[in-house]
């Protein structure tokens, strides 16, 4: 079932034309919510897949995520660096995944490449009626 949900959302990040919503963590990410659906099964909860792509060098403010969200993210190009909590600073490459539960204050988020974009897709699930999936923690 996640290998569907991911493949729909990779599909639905390279081939969408419109954006149905975007928002930024900072100047230097665009953030682009690329599909969000109710999930039937799951009474309450919804996904959301939100294309996050860097510039050379871009970075996130420090931010935490919706309160009933879990984030399950894949890197599609380049290389990400990541700190969540107090854990390490660890890079995720094309291909590579990492996932954030409710609560977790995601400290890192920037592209490891000064000369390189880097781009991934986070998919959140969350109570539907979430309504900001960022929150800024400066």
């Amino acid at each position: 079932m996640i290998a569907r949900l991911l493949s729909a959302a990779l599909l639905a990040a390279t081939y969408c034309g419109a954006a149905l919503a975007e928002d930024a963590l900072s100047a230097e990410a665009k953030v682009t919510l690329v599909y969000d659906h109710k999930l039937p099964n799951v009474p309450g909860k919804s996904i959301k897949g939100v294309l996050v792509e860097y510039g050379p060098g871009g970075t996130s403010s420090a931010h935490i995520h919706a309160p009933s969200a879990f984030i399950y993210a894949t890197v599609l190009e380049g290389a990400i660096r990541s700190q969540v909590n107090d854990g390490p600073v660890t890079t995720y490459r094309a291909g590579e995944s990492f996932s954030e539960n409710p609560g977790d204050r995601h400290a890192v988020s920037e592209n490891a490449s000064a000369t390189e974009p880097a781009r991934l897709l986070a998919v959140f699930v969350v109570n539907i009626d979430e309504t900001t999936l960022t929150i800024d923690t400066k």
